[in-house]
This record gives structure tokens, C-alpha cells and sequence, in this order.
């Protein structure tokens, strides 16, 4: 796999930043012809926030790599006041190489907060609770709620499944999974 030449130096891209590699040296003659390099980040340089392992990848090319390394666990959050944190849990859930991010509630979303890390994280969009359940219980995955209301266990006492769906969000969904039977 190519590293960035020696004496790159940095060039505008899409996401222009202070760091990052220029144009592959030598012309488009001296371009590795790997299928997940992108002609124009070799031409113009990447300066994207991406490891190295990742300069002048596709960023299609990149999600299928990270695709490939992926921890069976989902994450959801409720969308229900134009919540500012979902950007944070999507950067959050990209660092730890979740399955998915689901989104309960309102498309709309500050996308700021997530860094750029949503295009290479997986976000799902459920109208409602009971849609979230649903779809987690048809993928036979368990859904966990982590509040901190009486009834609660400890998480660090508890064997929690790798494959599962964990929320962080208001009481409707914990009330929500009480209807549904545990997956089998």
C-alpha cells in the first residue's frame, strides 16, 4: 500500500485543513494504479483528517475498509429536541468502530459536532421508538437502555451482549422495550 511520498507538500481538497500531503510527486505517469486511490486527491494532494493508512483513499474505499474491522454493537439516540450531543456520540461510536449509529426521532441533525466522522460511520434514521425496536428485534438484536432511573443495574456489574443495540435516551424507549419479547 502507497504512503504519502516524502516532500508532499499540502494542496486544497474538499476538506481543506493545515495538515495533510500534497500531489503524489512525478504526474499522473508516476500514480499507483491501486482501484481504492482517488486520481483527484493524487493530483491535487489530501489534506483530510484521516490516519495515514487512509491518504489519498476513496472515501468509499475507506468505509469498506472500515466495514471489513467493524464491533457488532449499535448505538442509538433520540433526536427529540434538535439534541446537540449526536454529533458526538456519532464521532464516539466511529472511534470505536460501531456497527451503526441509529437516529431516533427528526432527520435533522448538527452534523458539526460529529467532526466529518458521519461519512465514514453508518447512520440509520428510525421515525419512532417503536420502529427502532422493531427493526433491532427482526435483526435479533437486544436493545439496551442506560438511564440512571430506579431499577437500573450497573454496567460494569453486567454481562452485556457484543451484539446488541445500547441507548442513551429518555425513558419512552425503556418504556418502549418492555413491550417488545427479547429476541431468541
Amino acid at each position: 500500500m502507497p504512503t504519502a511520498p516524502e516532500g508532499a507538500e499540502p494542496a486544497p481538497t474538499v476538506e481543506l485543513s493545515t495538515h495533510g500531503v500534497g500531489p503524489w510527486p512525478g504526474g499522473p505517469e508516476a500514480w499507483p494504479d491501486e482501484p481504492h486511490l482517488d486520481p483527484e486527491l493524487l493530483e491535487r494532494g489530501d489534506t483530510r483528517n484521516v490516519i495515514d493508512r487512509y491518504r489519498y483513499w476513496r472515501m468509499d474505499a475507506i468505509v469498506a475498509d472500515l466495514d471489513q474491522h467493524r464491533h457488532p454493537f449499535h448505538v442509538a439516540i433520540e433526536n427529540w429536541q434538535h439534541d446537540m450531543n449526536i454529533g458526538s456520540i456519532v464521532r464516539s461510536a466511529n472511534a470505536f468502530a460501531a456497527d451503526t449509529v441509529h437516529i431516533v426521532g427528526r432527520r435533522r441533525w448538527n452534523k458539526r459536532g460529529a467532526m466529518v466522522t458521519d461519512r465514514y460511520q453508518h447512520v440509520v434514521h428510525h421515525a419512532t421508538i417503536d420502529d427502532l425496536v422493531q427493526w433491532a428485534r427482526g435483526e435479533g438484536l437486544r436493545i439496551i437502555a442506560i438511564d440512571n432511573v430506579d431499577g437500573s443495574v450497573l454496567l460494569e456489574t453486567t454481562r452485556l451482549p457484543s451484539a446488541a443495540c445500547s441507548c442513551s435516551v429518555r425513558r419512552a424507549l425503556a418504556s418502549a422495550t418492555r413491550r417488545w419479547p427479547r429476541p431468541t
